[in-house]
């Protein structure tokens, strides 16, 4: 059989933490990157969102490069010279999964080209491993919204030298669902995101988020949408986070006022997503007058969530 030479990719942006659901909630969005990985010389060239972005790694220490690269060895295949080509649609650096789809499209075109097809389930570990949770990178290869956790219940059965398993489950959304967002002319890189939250918490701020994180998934069990205002309130990260965002909190309000049915930081930020079923264009309205009464440029994205995940485009 001839090897493959060449392959495209196509992964989806993705919200995570959906307000209290730190680390563990996520959903896909209608909104793509693109990634061609060819054999040849080694280069990285990036195009679209995040290309002259100071910070956007173009050598190996690239995560499509890092990702790709895992799939060789978790294949046990030797890693050849590649050439990779991005077009990237997920606005960079600014809480939509850019990340995650980095990794998930590294890892798929990889096994493609090292000739292997993962398990879902291995492909997500592998993923998550990389990305250290798996609230962007389960949406981003299954699509829709989905809870994810780390187990070590059954670590014992586990031959991988990290311990435990990656288990996900998706949850079932309304077919009007669209997400509306406002993406700041700013980055937030989430390692310095990740530095402003505490260490420890308080039981009463852990009850607080159990608590809204189960009434997100009953809310959508039920079709109880007007549950999500109260189910999207957080303790965990959004008060730290909204120290260097501080348009995050009118933002938010001013979704509700819009008409929407729930808003929260996306991911580190500085994203803020509200989810609607009517009104969209209201709720676009009022985030950019909240951004403009904080001086916060940027534009709105109006997006349904990505029903499928990432997939190989094209293999040649």
């Amino acid at each position: 059989m001839n090897e493959i030479q060449k392959v495209t990719v196509r992964v989806p942006a993705t919200t995570a933490n959906i307000g209290p659901g730190f680390d563990c909630l996520g959903l896909a969005l209608d909104i793509w990157s693109e990634l061609t990985v060819e054999r040849g010389p080694f280069s990285v060239t990036m195009n679209g969102e995040g290309a002259i972005a100071a910070s956007m790694p173009l050598d190996r220490s690239n995560l499509v490069v890092i990702a790709t690269e895992a799939a060789f060895n978790a294949a046990g295949k030797p890693i050849p010279e590649l050439t990779y080509r991005s077009g990237n649609g997920i606005p960079y650096s600014r809480g939509l999964g850019s990340s995650s789809a980095a990794i998930v499209a590294g890892l798929l075109a990889g096994a493609k080209l090292a000739g292997v097809e993962f398990e879902q389930e291995q492909l997500i570990k592998l993923a998550a491993d990389l990305d250290g949770h798996p609230d962007n990178v389960a949406p981003a290869i299954l699509g829709g919204m989905c809870v994810g956790i780390q187990t070590e219940l059954d670590a014992e059965l586990d031959l991988d030298p990290k311990p435990g398993r990656w288990i996900t489950n998706q949850i079932k959304l309304p077919d009007d669902l669209q997400a509306v967002i406002f993406v700041p002319d700013l980055e937030g890189p989430t390692r310095e995101a990740r530095a402003l939250l505490a260490p420890e918490v308080s039981r009463a701020d852990a009850i607080f988020n159990a608590g809204r994180t189960a009434l997100i998934v009953s809310a959508f069990a039920n079709g109880r949408l007007d549950l999500l205002r109260y189910a999207t309130e957080d303790r965990l990260h959004q008060p730290a986070r909204s120290k260097v965002y501080p348009a995050m909190n009118r933002l938010i309000e001013s979704s509700y006022a819009g008409g929407a049915h729930a808003a929260f930081l996306s991911g580190a930020g500085p994203s803020v997503v509200a989810l609607a079923t009517t009104r969209e264009m209201t709720v676009i309205y009022e985030m950019h007058e909240a951004a403009r009464q904080h001086n916060l440029p940027g534009k709105a994205i109006v997006a349904k969530p990505a029903a499928t995940g990432a997939y190989v485009a094209n293999a040649e």
